[in-house]
C-alpha cells in the first residue's frame, strides 16, 4: 500500500514538471545560450538536384541583427531573420561543401559551421559481361596500362626490377618491342598520344616519353604537383587523364603534362577511392577500382559514377594459388579499339587479355 502511495506521488510531480515545461517552452522557443546548425546535420549526404534545409538555432543572450549564409566561399542567403529556409543544389559539384552562417549583432560577427555532401541522385547502373574472344598474355607482366592502336596492344608492366613498357602482338600475346625501366623505378599507367608513348612511374614522381615507333625515351617530366602517386594514364583526346589512387581523376596539358584540373568521383553512396587504370571511351571515363573486379563508367564533367560493370569470374577459380598472388595479381587494364569498338580486359600476370561485351543486368 506505501509503495502504491509513493509511485502515484512521482506520476503527479512528473506531471506537474511536465505541464510547466511545455509552457516554458511555449512561451520562448529559441534556448537560452545554445546557438549551432540544426540542419544541415555535419557531413549529411545530399542527392544532386535537390533541396537541403538551413535551420540555426539561435540562443537568446546574444542579439541577432543578420545572418549571412555561405556554401564554401560564397554567399548564397543575407537574411534579417533567424528563420529556416531551404537552398538548391544545382550547380554545385559533387562532394564536401563547408556551410558557413555569420551572424551579425552585438560584438563582433560570429561564425557557425557545418558541411554537406553532395552526391549524384541515381545509383549506378549495374552491368556484366560476356566474353566474346580470349586471347594469349605473357604472365610476367604485372599490367599497370594497357591499350590499343593500329592493331597492337601497349603495355605497361610494373614491379621493381621488372618494369618495362611493351608491344604487344594480340593474337600471339608475343612481345614485338620493349623498353626496360631501370629498377629504380616502378612502372605505372601509360598511354599514346600521337606519335608518342607517356609511361608513369609509382612513387618516384617522374613520367616518361617515349618515341612510339623506336621506343626511344624522348624526355621525362615531374608529375608531382597535387598527387602522390602515379597510378593510371589515359588520353581523351584533348587532355591527360590520371589517377593516383584516389577518388580524383586529374587533367593533364597534353604537351606540358602540368595539372589543368580534376574531377572527384562518387556514387549515391559516396565517394569511391582507389581508382586506377582509365580508357577513354564514347565521351565516358572507364575505370578500374583497384582490388576489386569493377569497372566504373565515369561522367568526365561530373565525376558521377552512371555505371558499374561486374568483371567477376573471368578468370577460373583458384587460378592463383597463394594468398599473397591472389591478393596482388587483381584485375586492371582496359584497352579499346575505337575502329571494331571492342573492349578488352585483362589483370596483373593474368594469362588472358580478354575481349568482352557489356550488357545491363
Amino acid at each position: 500500500m506505501l509503495f502504491g502511495h509513493k509511485i502515484k506521488n512521482i506520476k503527479n510531480n512528473l506531471l506537474a514538471c511536465a505541464i510547466l515545461a511545455f509552457i516554458a517552452g511555449c512561451s520562448d522557443d529559441a534556448p537560452n545560450t545554445y546557438r549551432s546548425f540544426a540542419s544541415p546535420m555535419i557531413g549529411q549526404n545530399v542527392s544532386a538536384g535537390t533541396e537541403f534545409e538551413i535551420k540555426v538555432l539561435f540562443g537568446k543572450e546574444k542579439k541577432v541583427d543578420s545572418v549571412v549564409y555561405l556554401i564554401d566561399t560564397g554567399t548564397v542567403a543575407a537574411k534579417a531573420d533567424t528563420a529556416a529556409f531551404k537552398v538548391k543544389t544545382e550547380g554545385l559539384k559533387l562532394g564536401n561543401h563547408l556551410l558557413t552562417a555569420r551572424i551579425y549583432g552585438e560584438g563582433e560577427p560570429e561564425e557557425l559551421t557545418s558541411n554537406i555532401n553532395i552526391l549524384p541522385a541515381q545509383p549506378p547502373v549495374e552491368y556484366t559481361y560476356k566474353v566474346v574472344k580470349t586471347l594469349p598474355h605473357d604472365t610476367s607482366s604485372y599490367v599497370e596500362g594497357l591499350e590499343y592502336h593500329d592493331g597492337f596492344f601497349y603495355e605497361s608492366a610494373g614491379d621493381y626490377g621488372n618494369s618495362s613498357l611493351r608491344k604487344v602482338d594480340p593474337s600471339t600475346g608475343k612481345v614485338l618491342k620493349k623498353a626496360d625501366l631501370d629498377k629504380q623505378y616502378f612502372g605505372e599507367g601509360m598511354t599514346v598520344i600521337g606519335d608518342k608513348i607517356i609511361q608513369l612511374t609509382y612513387r618516384e614522381k617522374v613520367g616518361f616519353v617515349y618515341d612510339k615507333a623506336t621506343f626511344k625515351k624522348l624526355s621525362q617530366f615531374s608529375y608531382g604537383e597535387g598527387t602522390q602517386e602515379g597510378w593510371g594514364l589515359n588520353f581523351d583526346g584533348q587532355r591527360v587523364l590520371k589517377t593516383d589512387g584516389s577518388n580524383t581523376i586529374f587533367f593533364l596539358d597534353k604537351d606540358s603534362y602540368k595539372k589543368t584540373g580534376s574531377i572527384d568521383v562518387f556514387d549515391n553512396k559516396g565517394s569511391i577511392q582507389q581508382l586506377n587504370e582509365l580508357e577513354y571511351i564514347d565521351g565516358k571515363i572507364y575505370a578500374n577500382v583497384y582490388t576489386t573486379n569493377n569497372i566504373l563508367i565515369i561522367d568526365p564533367a561530373t565525376g558521377a559514377v552512371e555505371g558499374k560493370i561486374d568483371l567477376s569470374g573471368l578468370l577460373p577459380e583458384g587460378y592463383f594459388k597463394t594468398e599473397d598472388a591472389v591478393n596482388n595479381n587483381v584485375l586492371n587494364g582496359i584497352a579499346y579499339d575505337k575502329a571494331t569498338k571492342r573492349l578488352f580486359v585483362t589483370g596483373k600476370k593474368w594469362p588472358h587479355i580478354f575481349e568482352v561485351k557489356i550488357f545491363k543486368k
